[in-house]
């Protein structure tokens, strides 16, 4: 038959040690929850800290533990971050569910046994499969102090035990690390104390949670103003239950962030030896050919350092809640809210419930809210605006932000998604299509005009403007009057003409638009986009600049500087055409004589052309005079042009206004 071991020993291998329940939690919205665990000790007793082994760096960070009756809290113990099948394989041994005693001692071979009936050496152990007439057994076989080879049954055997002191501490070593492991992911934390009396203890710490949601429902009703009802989803995804614990929500975003404290740490150190405990190796030498330049020294170690960031987290104290009833539903809100600096806080009242693994949704509002119906055009895209509500938040409180579904006249009107919204401010939310509505949009655009010129070192920076404009033909087909938001986007450099916003967010500017029942309307937004055109005047031409100076928005001394450039630059293009003609003109003349030395050589040895000849060199020379003047006249119109454009580069430095 099997003997099984493990369940016997486990249970006397365990540690004393008292669990702390959860009294308080605070859920936030940034992926940590705070914890806040109590409870009495006994004399002596120590306090065990339960945790999934991802949550032991948030634990390590963020652990105060408070302790009341006189003792001192002398230190904390916790698991090893090696895994449990890690550490259990540095022993010799194994011990396995349901493992038969036989295959247990077999392990221990060579270790003294001491039995009812005998006492020796372990040589070997094994199981006898059953027979027909006889049961399984696990035999063992040792040798006594009289040197004699015995084989034991170890079914008649009710004591065993390892005289080695050594094996006998590695066996109860072996079985406490499977007692604190009790899941592959647990990891416990010990506090110990110096107090031997009863005393009560306090532990609180961060760990991972999911973030608590926020679902509301917006209920437009006969009285002026809707009822909103708030509900908080809440996650116990811990290995507690939470028990009659005292809640806490917290709207907003403290910083928070992953720090590695709980896997140990290695740094890389140098080498570093003396050079007479290095062994000597053997040098060969060569034959000197040339004088040997200087060895260069040796390079000396290199230090390394490294640094360690803490970082630390404030957590903020609850209050405890009043009773706060409505009376126009049957949903009990039984929260208080208060400002926690840049966050907000909901205590609920009464101790909550919540089971490991299970979740919670627990009513944190319920309060009349200032509210008006309107329309929002936004998607140019399609003709129909959202229905929609402009929500002021006068509630006292901060509203979370998340989805919200709508009730209109006792019955289902859309859904909405509402940012979180601070006690004061107010914000629009749509949530259904109007199709009683249509909009249609039109826009046109003018004739590019100048409106502002400046001039600097021969740059003029013109501002012009186009005007845009937006016609919104709105069908309002409903018998009822309707409140119209159109929204129209802020752009870079459009400036506004004929209308005001009602509001603006940081893209959009709100325009109101009071549709009438049954009526045909329409809305016109005329936008201004001013730009800026740099003109070098270096590079423009004279007609160019010309065509600037008809400008209403130039300035007398623009346009007197600006007519002063142009008469230079009308100068310069003279003296340049003056030149380039000049230019042609000798490249046409050196053409011609070309021409005429050709027909001088072909003529020189036919008798009888002499006179033809000498007419020929005549035109020759005197071709030759004219290209002689053309020449002097090309060369001072270049140098005219270039006193001119001295002349020109000195103004346009100058010229500013």
């Amino acid at each position: 038959m099997k003997n099984p071991i493990v369940p016997a020993v486990l249970a006397a291998a365990s540690m004393a040690a008292a669990e702390l329940p959860v009294k308080r939690v605070v859920l936030y919205k940034h992926g940590v929850g705070y914890f806040e665990r109590n409870g009495d000790l006994t004399s002596g007793e120590s306090a065990r800290l339960d945790f999934k082994a991802s949550d032991m760096n948030d634990v390590l960070k963020s652990l105060t533990v408070v302790e009341t009756g006189g003792g001192k809290v002398t230190g904390l113990r916790y698991d090893s971050s090696t895994p449990l099948d890690k550490r259990l394989g540095e022993y010799s041994f194994s011990v396995g569910a349901e493992v038969p005693m036989a295959k247990f001692l077999d392990q221990f071979k060579g270790a003294r046994i001491e039995l009812d009936s005998a006492a020796g050496v372990i040589v070997s152990a094994r199981t006898l499969a059953p027979s027909n007439d006889q049961p399984q057994r696990d035999l063992v076989v040792v040798m006594t102090d009289t040197n004699e080879l015995r084989t034991i049954d170890l079914s008649a055997v009710t004591k065993i035990k390892l005289a080695d002191n050594v094996l006998q501490q590695q066996l109860r070593d072996y079985l406490g690390a499977m007692a604190g492991a009790r899941t592959r992911e647990q990891r416990s934390v010990y506090i110990d104390s110096t107090d031997a009396r009863a005393r009560k203890i306090s532990a609180s710490y961060l760990i991972p949670t999911p973030i608590w949601k926020s679902s509301y429902r917006l209920i437009f009703r006969n009285d002026p103003k809707p009822l909103l009802e708030g509900w908080a989803i809440i996650d116990n995804t811990t290995n507690d239950d939470w028990t009659n614990i005292r809640l806490s929500l917290v709207s907003g975003k403290p910083v928070s962030f992953q720090s590695r404290l709980y896997d140990p740490k290695f740094i890389t150190r140098p080498f570093a030896e003396l050079a007479e405990e290095e062994a000597a190796a053997p040098v060969l030498y060569a034959g000197a050919v040339a004088s040997a330049a200087p060895a260069p020294p040796a390079n000396a170690p290199r230090a390394a350092k490294m640094a360690a960031g803490v970082g630390r987290m404030a957590m903020a104290e609850a209050v405890a809640a009043d009773e706060f009833r409505l009376q126009e539903s049957n949903v009990a809100v039984q929260t208080e809210g208060r400002d926690l600096g840049e966050l907000f806080e909901y205590a609920f009242g009464n101790p909550v419930t919540v089971r490991r693994n299970q979740s919670a949704m627990l009513p944190f509002l319920q309060q009349p809210l200032d509210a008006r119906k309107l329309l929002i055009y936004s998607d140019r895209s399609q003709q129909n605006p959202r229905t929609a509500a402009e929500l002021t938040n006068a509630t006292g409180k901060t509203l979370d932000g998340g989805p919200i579904t709508v009730f209109d006249n006792d019955a289902y009107a859309g859904e909405a998604l509402v940012e979180t919204v601070k006690s004061g401010d107010k914000r629009l939310i749509s949530y259904g299509v109007d199709l009683g509505t249509r909009i249609t949009t039109k826009i046109d655009s003018g004739n590019q005009r100048y409106l502002e010129f400046s001039a600097k070192r021969g740059i003029v920076t013109a501002k012009s403007g186009v005007e845009e404009t937006t016609v919104f033909t709105i069908k309002n087909v409903d018998a009822r009057a309707k409140t119209l938001i159109i929204e129209h986007p802020i752009r870079y450099n459009y400036k506004l003409l004929n209308q005001k916003p009602t509001e603006t967010t940081a893209n959009m500017n709100r325009f109101t638009v009071a549709l009438k029942p049954s009526s045909e309307d329409s809305f016109t937004i005329k936008e201004d986009f001013v730009h800026d055109q740099v003109i070098s005047l270096s590079s423009s031409s004279p007609d160019y600049i010309a065509a600037l100076m008809v400008n209403r928005t130039l300035s007398a001394a623009g346009r007197k500087a600006l007519e002063s450039v142009a008469n230079q630059k009308r100068q310069i293009a003279e003296a340049d055409r003056a030149a380039r003609a000049a230019e042609q003109r000798i490249a046409e003349l050196t053409k011609d004589q070309e021409r005429l030395r050709q027909n001088i050589s072909s003529l020189n040895s036919i008798s009888g052309q002499q006179e033809t000849v000498q007419r020929y060199a005549r035109d020759l020379a005197a071709r030759e005079q004219q290209i002689v003047t053309l020449r002097d006249r090309a060369t001072e119109q270049q140098q005219k042009k270039s006193s001119l454009e001295a002349e020109l580069n000195a103004m346009l430095e100058k010229l500013e206004f």
